[in-house]
C-alpha cells in the first residue's frame, strides 16, 4: 500500500512538473511574441488608393522612412499583393535604376540578440530577371539576394536570421530594385531571442518550488 502511494506521489509530481514547465515556456513565448519591435511590418495601416485597381498603389508608408533618389523611391508603394496569411496588403519595390529603401529605428538593448524575418517575392521570371535586395542592420549589410525568381505557386520566400544589437536604437533598412518588374516585401518582424539561461533559471526555480512543496506535504 505504501509503495502504491509513493508511486502515485512520484507520478503526480512528474506530471505537475511537466505541466508547470509547459506553462512557464508558453508564458515566455507569449511575452516574446508581444515584444514585436517593428511597427507596421505588414503594411496594413495605409489604405489602397483604389482597392479595385492594383496599379494605383499608395505611396504613403506609415512608420517607415524612404531613402534613395526620388525617382527610385517613387516606386515604393503599398499594394494589394500580400504574403498568404499576412493581411490584405504588402509593399512593392518598383525602383529599376538604383536601389531604394525603407527604414525605421528600433528600440533595442545593447548585447541582446534579435530575430529578423520577412517575406520576399517578385513578379520577375523567365529571361526577364534582374533584381537585387539588401537588408541593413545599423548600417551593416546582413543580407543580399540577387535575381530572386518568381516560382509558380510560391511567389514569396521567408528569410530569417539573428543579429546582436550594439546600440539602444538600431536602424533596420530594407530595399532594392527590379529592372523588369517589382520586388514584394511583407511581414517584416524583429523580436527578442530568449536567452537559454533565463528560461532554464525560471524553469529550475519552478521545479525546485514544486519539489519542496511536495516534500513538505508528504512529511
Amino acid at each position: 500500500m505504501k509503495l502504491t502511494k509513493k508511486l502515485s506521489i512520484i507520478v503526480f509530481s512528474v506530471t505537475t512538473t511537466l505541466i508547470s514547465t509547459a506553462v512557464i515556456t508558453n508564458t515566455y513565448n507569449a511575452a516574446a511574441q508581444a515584444a514585436e519591435l517593428v511597427k507596421n511590418g505588414s503594411f496594413e495601416l495605409d489604405p489602397l488608393v483604389d482597392p479595385n485597381n492594383p496599379n494605383t498603389r499608395n505611396p504613403n508608408i506609415t512608420d517607415w522612412i524612404k531613402s534613395g533618389d526620388p525617382m527610385d523611391t517613387s516606386g515604393i508603394r503599398i499594394d494589394n499583393f500580400p504574403q498568404h496569411d499576412n493581411g490584405n496588403q504588402g509593399l512593392s519595390i518598383g525602383s529599376f535604376i538604383n536601389p531604394a529603401y525603407i527604414s525605421q529605428n528600433l528600440a533595442t538593448t545593447i548585447g541582446s540578440t534579435y530575430n529578423l524575418s520577412f517575406f520576399l517575392g517578385t513578379d520577375e521570371g523567365g529571361s526577364d530577371v534582374n533584381n537585387i535586395f539588401h537588408t541593413f542592420v545599423d548600417g551593416n549589410k546582413v543580407f543580399e539576394k540577387i535575381n530572386t525568381i518568381n516560382t509558380a505557386g510560391v511567389p514569396f520566400t521567408q528569410y530569417d536570421f539573428n543579429f546582436v544589437a550594439t546600440k539602444s536604437s538600431t536602424e533596420l533598412k530594407l530595399g532594392g530594385k527590379a529592372r523588369y518588374g517589382f520586388l514584394y516585401l511583407d511581414a517584416v518582424s524583429v523580436t527578442p531571442v530568449p536567452e537559454p539561461s533565463s528560461i532554464g533559471g525560471i524553469a529550475i526555480a519552478g521545479l525546485v518550488g514544486i519539489w519542496l512543496k511536495k516534500k513538505k506535504a508528504i512529511s
